[in-house]
């Protein structure tokens, strides 16, 4: 069995693959402060809880924006699982060319969500990826990395508001069931969503003007179900695109 791994800022999604197939999933939140024992621990009671043999896990692959939690990751791969994890980073192969002014400055989890989309739904494709920032990243119909845009994510915008207003309540970020806000929460709340929904559709319509009319797009991430609903150019949301990029890197990696 293959356990992958997503370390994002705010998130860090798990998942355990047998062959081509998802058998096992979790979204935890991400804890920069905790040793390799405490993930260790934590990850054969999911393993434990799912009916799944930790002893059967024979790699390991990680994908990390979080560069302090990868020493801690690698001792635990090591000393819990006796396997010594493949992280994400330049050097490896993706079968994906990165046209970045500086291919190094790429995020791991975009090239690795560029993977998964183009290898799913060809090109030219676009991922929209909600997370404590949203990107949005661009696949050309060869298959290559064009760059992208980040914007701040829905968290962080609504964190925002509150912290430097003084009367305006933390509200739940959701699909309020009408645009004309009858009160304060209700007002921040359609600010929050549709707001944001106008956000991606405003660039997503920028971006296939220059990539082209027939271009996929594909959300995923904490929010993409809640925003990516509500939009008019997301076509497709894949919660789990990110794991199943890792699998496809570990594959061109992997040891003959």
């Amino acid at each position: 069995m293959l356990f992958v791994i997503d370390i994002g800022n705010t998130n860090t999604v798990l998942g355990v693959y047998e062959g081509s197939r998802l058998i096992a999933h979790w979204r935890l939140e991400t804890k920069p402060s905790q040793t390799a024992d405490e993930y260790g621990i934590l990850a054969r009671n999911l393993f434990a809880l799912a009916d799944l043999e930790f002893t059967k896990i024979h790699a390991i692959v990680i994908a990390s924006v979080v560069p302090p939690l990868n020493s801690v990751l690698e001792q635990m791969a090591l000393k819990y699982f006796e396997v010594k994890p493949l992280f994400v980073e330049p050097g490896i192969k993706t079968g994906m060319p990165v046209l970045y002014d500086s291919p190094a400055d790429v995020g791991a989890d975009r090239i690795v969500n560029g993977v998964a989309a183009y290898d799913k739904y060809g090109g030219p494709c676009i991922v929209v990826d909600f997370g404590t920032a949203t990107t949005f990243d661009a696949i050309s119909a060869k298959g290559e990395y064009l760059g992208g845009v980040i914007t701040p994510g829905p968290g962080i915008s609504a964190e925002a508001l509150f912290a430097r207003t003084a009367r305006l309540p933390r509200v739940e970020i959701k699909a309020p069931s009408k645009i004309i806000g009858t009160s304060t929460v209700g007002s921040i709340q359609s600010g929050l969503y549709y707001g944001y929904i106008g956000l991606i559709d405003g660039v997503l319509e920028r971006m296939i003007h220059e990539l082209g009319p027939n271009t996929t797009v594909v959300a995923t991430g904490g929010y993409a179900s809640l925003i990516g609903g509500g939009t008019q150019r997301i076509q497709h949301i894949d919660p789990n695109l990110t794991l199943e990029g890792l699998r496809l890197i570990y594959e061109k990696n992997k040891v003959k």
